[in-house]
């Protein structure tokens, strides 16, 4: 037997576990929300499986390099089809979490198996401490090109699905390698050879149709058409339409939907707009749809300049390219006042000195907490460094009726980093009642007029969005901070109720 081999071997097969780890637990995340308890549950369900397919090993006494192989093909068709069962499982409504941690029990308990099985394997070629110590080290070896692999070129240039049913495909051809690797001890090479070759055709026939898959589970996720679906490094942007109009949805979430999508970002910039002292140097945060854009540039010669910085360099060329979005946001993306820088927000506000008139922050609700950093009190410390004299911004600020904790959180901790606030609130068909909070070092008044052309906000309408029905009055809630992130918990708790 070939020992640099068999060492290949241990480091594919490490390689594959974590990459299948990985997978379901980012599809959990993007699927069920809370990206910290899906990912501590499928890791920790998963290293437990691995301790029971170690133990189970012990019970193997006979045709040790058969059983390997046997359970590497085993490996490869229940990782492989991982993605596609899960995502099936959960269009068709099923029992999503029972399916998910059990497809993670028998995914861990066979890729425990392998490496004990392959270590007795090896016994006979080194001493007991060389063959602990190399094998380790192959297996961690493995696990550390995983996770640099996984988020760097697999999620963002293959997607879920075709990922597992590749990695799945590698594990099939470990298998079948393994059959002339482990040749002098093994019985019955050519069933198994037959049997690698057999899981090996239907993981190719699976990567062949897995944008089919792909899209027919989008499909039945979605009421409408999908009319566009992309995999970025940050997220799935997928775009939907009907007789009324089309949708954006990113990771599963909609941020928008054409019919009156109007009524969100009138309320979101005109208030703002209202109260700044000048308005001449714009920041939008997010928004990279251009569809705030769209309101800032109606005060035509008052701006100046409008600066724009979105993370996903792929969603705003979607509001360049894409004409339907492009005709909706009044192709602003295009307009020479604005330039479009693609970072995150808050390291770009931190390596940058400019100051502002008017701010405009539309994130994406806190759901995880990669978003929920932008909603802290050290990024609205670093969001007031930037405001200039008589400055105001407003924050998206999530439902005051869904989630009225979560509301008045965000609130509360812009208070807590030394704003002046004033939440308003406006009825969005799409999204219900909706909220948001300006916030500016001055007291925060109206001074000036709004723009023409508006459907929806007037200057007769524009006090009510100020009135809070007993329902959504402020209630009592902790301060967000970077190193607890309270809202995120608010956020999950609130509108899983509605869910």
């Amino acid at each position: 037997m070939n020992r640099s081999l068999l060492y290949v071997t241990v480091l594919v097969i490490a390689t594959c576990g974590l990459i299948y780890e990985l997978i379901v637990g980012t599809l959990a995340s993007y699927l069920l929300g809370d990206s910290i308890t899906q990912f501590s549950t499928v890791i920790g369900v998963y290293l437990f499986a691995l301790g029971i397919g170690a133990w189970l090993s012990g019970f193997i006494d006979k045709g040790v390099a058969q059983r390997f192989v046997e359970i590497e093909l085993a490996v490869a068709l229940a990782g492989g089809i991982s993605a596609p069962f899960l995502f099936a499982t959960f269009a068709a409504g099923a029992s999503f979490r029972v399916t998910l941690y059990g497809m993670v029990l028998v995914i861990g308990t066979l890729v425990g198996l392998e490496i004990p099985l392959l270590m007795r394997i090896m016994k006979e070629q080194l001493q007991f401490k060389d063959l602990v110590s190399r094998v380790l080290t192959f297996d961690y070896l493995g696990s550390l090109f995983a996770s640099l692999l996984f988020p760097i070129v697999l999620v963002p240039r293959l997607g879920l699905v075709r990922t597992s049913l590749v990695f799945g495909l590698i594990n099939a051809l470990v298998g079948l390698w393994s059959t002339w690797l482990l040749a002098p001890i093994l019985g019955g090479v050519t069933r198994l050879r037959i049997k690698a070759v057999l899981v090996s055709v239907v993981l190719i026939i699976g990567i062949a149709m897995a944008d089919t898959m792909t899209s027919l589970f989008e499909e039945q996720l979605y009421n409408d058409e999908v009319v566009h679906a992309q995999q970025t490094p940050y997220q799935r942007i997928v775009v939907t339409r009907s007789h009324r109009g089309f949708s954006l949805f990113l990771n599963g979430n909609l941020q928008f939907s054409s019919i009156d999508e109007y009524r969100y970002h009138e309320a979101l910039v005109h208030p703002v707009f209202q109260a700044a002292r000048q308005r001449a140097e714009v920041l939008i945060l997010g928004g990279g749809d251009g569809l705030a854009a769209r309101e800032v540039l109606r005060y035509g010669d008052e701006v100046k300049r409008v600066t724009l910085v979105d993370l996903d360099g792929a969603m705003t060329k979607l509001a360049l390219e894409s004409v339907e979005l492009a005709e909706l946001n009044a192709f602003s993306l295009k307009n020479p006042k604005l330039r479009v820088i693609n970072d995150d927000a808050m390291q770009w506000l931190a390596g940058t000195e400019e100051k502002f008139d008017v701010v405009v922050v539309d994130f994406p609700d806190p759901n995880n907490f990669s978003l929920g950093k932008l909603y802290t009190t050290r990024f609205y410390a670093l969001l007031k460094a930037h405001l200039a004299p008589g400055g105001v911004a407003v924050v998206q600020s999530t439902s005051p009726l869904f989630a009225r904790r979560s509301y008045w959180c965000i609130d509360t901790t812009l208070r807590a980093t030394g704003f002046s606030t004033r939440p308003y609130h406006v009825w969005v068909p799409s999204f219900g009642e909706w909220g948001y909070v300006l916030a500016s070092v001055e007291a925060i008044e109206p001074r000036h007029a709004l723009p023409e052309g508006l459907r929806f906000l007037s200057e007769e309408t524009m006090p009510s969005l100020f009135h809070f029905p007993k329902d959504m009055d402020q209630v009592p809630a902790e301060v967000n901070r970077l190193n607890n992130q309270v809202l995120v918990h608010y956020y999950e708790e609130e509108w899983r109720r509605w869910n």
